[in-house]
C-alpha cells in the first residue's frame, strides 16, 4: 500500500496566491465601484439636484393619497377617512372642469403649434447668416425676454394691450376704436400664445444652433457637389443633422402639453376671461387654495398627471417606430 505524498516546491520560487471562496463580483458592479473611485468629485455634484427630486418631486407624490381620502385641514397628512373615487366621480360629473379641461388643450395645443417650430425656423435663419456681430445682436436681443421674470413679462403684455396702452393709440392712428385686449375672452388665447413666443422662441435657439456645429462640413460639401442648392441642402443636410435634438424636445413639450404655463395665465387673465382663460392649473388653484377642498384638488392634479404620462410614453413610442430616436 503506497502513500501519496505532496512534493515542496523547490527553494526560491513563489507560491500561486491563494484564491477567495465566494460568490464572484459582477463586472458591471466592479466597473461602478472604479469609477466612483475614480470620478468621486463628479459623482458629488449629482447630490444635490438629486435631494431636490427627492424632497420637492418624489415625496410630495405620497400626498395624492388625498384624491381618495376626505381630508381636513388641521387633521391627518393622510386624510381622515377612505371615501374611494368619489372626488374623481365629482370633477367627471363637473361642467366647470371640462370647460377648463377643453381651455388647456386649446392653449396646449396652440403653444406647441406656434412655440415650437418657430426656434428651428429661427435657427436656420441665424445659420445662414454671415456677419457675426449681426447674428450675436439677435440672438442676444431674442433670447433676452427668457431671463426676464414671469411677473415682469406679464406687467409688459399687460401695458402694451391696455386701453389707453401703446398698441391701440397706434390703432387710433389709423382711425380705429380702443380694443379692449385683456378684458376680451376671445383675445386671450392670442395674447398668451403671442407672450410665449417672444419670451420662449430665442432661448430655444441656442439649443438648435448647438446642434448645427454637430454637423459634418462634408455633407454640405458633397451636397453642393451634386448640385443642391441652400434649400435643398437645409431639406436634406441641416434638418437630419439637428432631427435627434427635435424630437426630444416634441416629446418633452407633448409631456407637458397638460401643464400649461400657470404664473403666467394667473397673472393674465381676470374672471371676464375665464370662458377661454381657466385652464386645469388655475382651477386647481381656486379650488384647493382658496376654497380649501384639497381632496378634491388632488383628485384633478392626478387625472392631469396620469394624462401627461400618457401623452409622454405615447409620443416616445411613435418616434421610436418612426424615427428611431426617442428618451428611453
Amino acid at each position: 500500500m503506497s502513500t501519496s505524498t505532496t512534493s515542496a516546491p523547490p527553494p526560491g520560487t513563489r507560491q500561486p496566491p491563494k484564491t477567495r471562496h465566494g460568490p464572484p463580483v459582477p463586472p458591471a458592479r466592479r466597473g461602478l465601484r472604479r469609477a466612483l473611485r475614480r470620478d468621486w468629485q463628479l459623482y458629488s455634484l449629482v447630490v444635490l439636484p438629486l435631494l431636490f427630486f427627492l424632497v420637492f418631486r418624489y415625496l410630495p407624490m405620497i400626498g395624492n393619497v388625498i384624491a381618495f381620502r376626505r381630508f381636513e385641514p388641521g387633521g391627518s397628512i393622510l386624510g381622515e377617512q377612505w371615501v374611494g373615487l368619489r372626488y374623481v366621480e365629482m370633477f367627471l360629473s363637473d361642467p366647470t372642469f371640462w370647460q377648463v379641461f377643453r381651455n388647456t388643450l386649446w392653449l396646449g395645443a396652440l403653444t406647441l403649434v406656434f412655440c415650437f417650430p418657430i426656434p428651428i425656423v429661427l435657427a436656420l435663419l441665424l445659420n445662414e447668416v454671415r456677419r457675426t456681430a449681426l447674428k450675436r445682436f439677435v440672438q442676444s436681443v431674442s433670447y433676452l425676454p427668457h431671463f426676464l421674470s414671469i411677473v415682469i413679462v406679464a406687467g409688459i403684455t399687460m401695458q402694451m394691450l391696455a386701453t389707453d396702452g401703446p398698441l391701440n393709440h397706434v390703432l387710433g392712428w389709423f382711425g380705429h376704436d380702443p380694443i379692449r385686449f385683456v378684458q376680451e375672452p376671445e383675445w386671450f388665447r392670442t395674447i398668451y400664445v403671442g407672450s410665449e413666443i417672444w419670451q420662449t422662441a430665442g432661448w430655444g435657439t441656442i439649443l438648435y444652433l448647438a446642434a448645427l456645429t454637430t454637423i459634418d462640413d462634408d455633407l454640405y460639401e458633397a451636397a453642393r457637389i451634386d448640385g443642391a442648392n441652400r434649400w435643398r441642402q437645409i431639406w436634406h443636410v441641416t434638418l437630419p443633422g439637428i432631427r435627434p435634438t427635435m424630437v426630444t424636445l416634441l416629446i418633452l413639450n407633448i409631456g407637458t402639453f397638460m401643464a400649461v404655463g400657470f404664473e403666467k395665465i394667473l397673472l393674465l387673465y381676470n374672471p371676464l376671461t375665464y370662458p377661454t382663460a381657466d385652464v386645469v392649473s388655475t382651477y386647481l388653484y381656486r379650488a384647493g387654495v382658496e376654497s380649501n377642498s384639497f381632496s378634491y384638488a388632488a383628485a384633478i392634479g392626478l387625472f392631469e398627471a396620469v394624462i401627461g404620462l400618457v401623452l409622454i410614453t405615447s409620443a416616445n413610442q411613435l418616434s421610436r417606430r418612426t424615427v428611431g430616436t426617442s428618451l428611453w
